[in-house]
């Protein structure tokens, strides 16, 4: 290759997140995957995942992520869900603290490693940069109990969002009540009003709602950034067109893909929506209905708007930790 050569791709690859990869879905992957970014989870670790609606069987389970708790000595953390008078076929088995340990028991974490519903008794509020919706950011009050974050999503679909991941993660997963309310309504609604649930008045434009979610996980991005870190790892199986929110999701139609990971949040969105969208449609693999519920939700636009805030990029280069 030409000098001239050599100097094009080194400016191509300016500014551009990394995004390692490993198309094993293991605990010891998850560890390594970790490991690779670099960045050790140090002083009080938050791990910030999904429990799982009662009934939804697809959430990451504990005897995959057991070792990375273990590696880190972190704490799962948690919020409370916002639902109430919803449809009979809707999720609330999480929507209060009583309830949401039942199902953490129930789901095997408890047996393993600490957990916490971060907000079980408080919430505090956090700055955000984009006041364009929300004022500022509702977290659960446990967060302030935490040094460092490390983001372990599960990808997959999302009635709402289009899709979840990193951001919805740290956005809404981080909410309280109160918060979740608050970016669903892109900034209406401060207080939980069970009776507005679901209703024009409680939810709000999409994009409002998406552009919301952005500002949110920028919020709490900065603020672990002022502690002592945060990182983003998500692990691409079981992926249903409903969040791990849903009580009875619609059948996974997609084959398991593997792990991302990357300390740039809007990349490792990217990554995986890309990912999704070079699927090709096979007897066991078919993409066709995440695509098509990204696209409705207008999925990819939480993404363009957290770029548009500087809280990543979209462009990345993807390196596979395989051997």
């Amino acid at each position: 290759m030409s000098r001239d050569n050599n100097q094009s791709a080194k400016d191509r690859n300016l500014n551009k997140a990394t995004v390692y990869l490993t198309r094993e879905i293991t605990p010891e992957s998850l560890v390594r995957i970790y490991k690779t970014l670099g960045i050790p989870a140090t002083g009080r670790v938050a791990i910030k995942m999904s429990t799982g609606e009662g009934s939804n069987p697809n959430y990451l389970k504990p005897e995959l992520v057991k070792d990375l708790f273990f590696e880190v000595d972190g704490t799962l953390v948690e919020c409370n869900t916002a639902y109430g008078n919803e449809p009979e076929d809707a999720c609330d088995d999480r929507n209060n603290s009583a309830n949401h340990w039942e199902v953490i028991r129930r789901h095997g974490f408890m047996d393993l490693f600490p957990v916490d519903i971060m907000d079980e008794y408080d919430e505090i509020r956090i700055p955000v940069k984009d006041r364009s919706h929300i004022r500022y950011d509702i977290v659960g009050g446990h967060m302030a109990n935490y040094d460092f974050m490390i983001a372990l999503n599960h990808f997959k679909g999302h009635p709402m969002g289009g899709y979840g991941g990193a951001l919805k993660n740290l956005s809404i997963g981080c909410a309280s009540q109160n918060g979740k309310a608050y970016i669903h309504s892109a900034g209406k609604m401060e207080k939980l009003d069970m009776g507005l649930l679901w209703t024009e008045e409680y939810v709000g434009d999409q994009d409002g709602f998406l552009e919301s979610m952005a500002a949110a996980a920028q919020a709490v991005v900065n603020y672990f950034n002022k502690k002592q870190g945060i990182i983003y790892i998500s692990v691409m199986n079981n992926m249903s067109i409903d969040c791990d929110c849903v009580d009875h999701p619609e059948p996974v139609k997609l084959e398991d893909y593997g792990i991302l990971a990357s300390t740039d949040p809007v990349a490792l969105d990217q990554a995986c929506v890309d990912i999704i969208n070079q699927q090709k449609v096979t007897a066991t693999n078919d993409p066709t209905d995440l695509l098509d519920r990204i696209d409705q939700q207008h999925g990819v636009h939480t993404i363009e708007h957290a770029e548009t805030l500087g809280l990543g990029t979209r462009r990345y280069n993807l390196v596979s930790i395989d051997k």
